[in-house]
């Protein structure tokens, strides 16, 4: 069926089909709807995130995966040594599907090396883009364009400027789109900002926002950091994209990118996309920006090929008198502090000042949160409902924005930036100003609305 008809005839056919998600088959599977009535998915990105989303999805019985697309063929240079790649990916989704009968029409899971072949299929409903963070904004652009919906992994972009234009032609094309922020999502934190945003411990002045520290070798092949041949069916050259020229050392791809500057933003970006963000949420200033960033200061360890920052802390001051810490010298996790108490919130795990608080019923009166149990089946339910998901572009795009000023401060040394979160600019500061974007390598045109 054209695109908007099949999506329609999902949203009507689904809710009817609903009671039957919930039926196990007889080997312990969902039974699944008729194939007119699953979101069709393909993959940009099969290596380590990638992967894991992968087998996320794949317990959606509403979804299947009908391609995957990434640079490098298949190797084990990624998170502990463990496989990744186009291949590895195809076998992971055809063993999936081979559960469910062969009559009901599958016939394989398409492999691409380029993505723009993938997303010009017209059957393809959504993508999910497992990317380094330089590659989001081109496979997010094209990918609206072409009209599918976008589950794309955190951070949201390299830069301030490329998470703006994101954020525009999405809402320009009418996409749903899910950030990998899958804290959102997450039990402990909805408690936590149930209590803190319905006034639990009184007014919140402060957020630490605790991020690990380091450039940990989650490849373990961070001695390989000098130039060696490019491995056999890994396209380096694509894989650098927009990103300048360099030389291949396996050290550079893969997982270590996040050490990066070319294409990450090290600690400060990876984890702050998930503790700055449920900062933000939690204090209620999750569709706006600071106005400074201050009191900041980072270290740069030489290193021959990694250089973003192993500690750092900064602050950003917001309207009102609002204050969020970020450093990696606070306990992981987010700490709402507020006039009558504080509250600490980490993956699976709440305590607070008032130990009774952690479990105290809610109120009728409170207000509460957007509740969203499972960050994947949030996605496929809001690409049904055409609504905003959990974790919404612009609400990435604020953090991001906390996150890429932070990294801004370290590397110019400014005692502070000022910015204006309206208009999204820094002011009074050119040099500053000027590192919002990045320029694109050819033959890759930077996007435009």
């Amino acid at each position: 069926m054209p695109l908007l008809t099949r999506r329609r005839f999902i949203g009507s056919g689904l809710a009817l089909a609903a009671g039957s998600l919930t039926r196990p088959r007889a080997h312990g599977a969902q039974a699944r709807p008729a194939p007119s009535q699953r979101i069709t998915l393909g993959v940009i990105g099969c290596g380590n995130q990638g992967m894991n989303d992968i087998h996320s999805f794949l317990q959606d019985a509403r979804v299947q995966i009908v391609a995957v697309c990434d640079v490098n063929r298949e190797s084990s240079d990624y998170w502990a040594r463990r496989p990744g790649g186009r291949e590895v990916a195809r076998r992971v989704v055809e063993a999936h599907e081979a559960q469910f009968l062969r009559s009901q029409g599958y016939r394989g899971c398409a492999v691409y090396p380029d993505y723009r072949d993938m997303i010009a299929r017209r059957d393809i409903d959504a993508v999910l883009i497992a990317t380094p963070d330089h590659w989001h904004c081109l496979h997010t652009v094209d990918a609206a364009r072409a009209g599918k919906d976008i589950y794309c992994q955190k951070p949201l972009s390299l830069t301030i400027d490329e998470g703006r234009l994101m954020r525009d032609i999405v809402r320009h094309h009418q996409r749903v789109f899910q950030t990998g922020s899958q804290q959102r999502s997450a039990a402990s934190f909805i408690r936590a900002v149930n209590l803190v945003r319905n006034g639990y411990i009184g007014k919140v002045r402060e957020v630490r926002v605790g991020l690990p520290g380091g450039r940990p070798d989650h490849a373990q092949n961070g001695e390989q950091k000098q130039p060696v041949p490019v491995p056999a069916g890994f396209d380096y050259d694509t894989w650098l994209g927009p990103a300048p020229e360099a030389v291949y050392a396996p050290a550079r791809c893969h997982v270590n990118f996040r050490w990066i500057y070319d294409y990450a933003g090290g600690q400060v970006t990876d984890w702050g996309a998930h503790h700055v963000d449920c900062a933000m949420w939690g204090a209620g200033v999750d569709h706006t920006g600071p106005y400074m960033i201050r009191n900041h200061g980072a270290e740069f360890p030489p290193d021959p090929l990694w250089n973003t920052a192993t500690t750092f802390h900064f602050e950003a001051a917001f309207a009102g008198g609002l204050r969020i810490d970020v450093s990696d010298r606070f306990e992981g996790g987010v700490t709402y502090i507020g006039t009558d108490g504080w509250i600490w919130a980490g993956r699976g795990s709440i305590k607070a000042s008032n130990p009774k608080l952690v479990d105290i019923p809610l109120k009728q009166t409170d207000e509460l949160t957007y509740a969203s149990r499972d960050h994947f089946r949030n996605f496929i339910d809001c690409v049904i409902a055409r609504k905003d998901p959990a974790a919404a572009i612009e609400l990435a795009h604020r953090t991001n924005t906390v996150c890429h000023l932070g990294n801004i401060a370290f590397r110019l040394g400014r005692e502070r930036l000022l910015w204006d979160p309206v208009q999204e600019r820094v002011l009074d500061d050119a040099a500053a100003h000027a590192m919002l974007r990045r320029p694109y390598r050819s033959p890759w045109p930077y996007p435009q609305i």
